[in-house]
């Protein structure tokens, strides 16, 4: 038979999901927009779904714009339980200056 931690995943593993950082303002903190494509039930429609997810960033390497793979791992904090894994690509100005006009990312006080 085989063991039981072959059936267990490796630590650090967990669900990967890509999004984009709308707010790096908090320390080692980002928030990142993840966007799914779901049918409707009963017109089958195709609907966009967002889910914000705060994720821990050690170095503070992201900023707003940015797309990044965050990974699931165990709290950090209430509402923490995502960490960095890595940064796909980088904001440009004409990136930044899109998304501010559609209201998708946190405005600077």
């Amino acid at each position: 038979m085989a063991d039981a931690s072959e059936n267990q995943p490796a630590a650090g593993d967990g669900h990967l999901v890509t999004g984009m950082v709308t707010s790096a303002r908090a320390q080692k903190t980002i928030t990142v927009v993840v966007e799914r494509r779901i049918r409707h039930p009963l017109y089958g429609k195709l609907m966009r779904r967002r889910t914000k997810l705060h994720a821990h960033d050690e170095n503070n390497d992201c900023q707003v714009g940015d797309v990044v793979v965050i990974r699931e791992c165990r709290p950090i904090s209430k509402t923490k339980s995502w960490r960095l894994h890595a940064i796909v690509s980088r904001a440009t100005a004409a990136t930044l200056l899109a998304l501010s006009e559609k209201g998708r990312v946190e405005r600077s006080q």
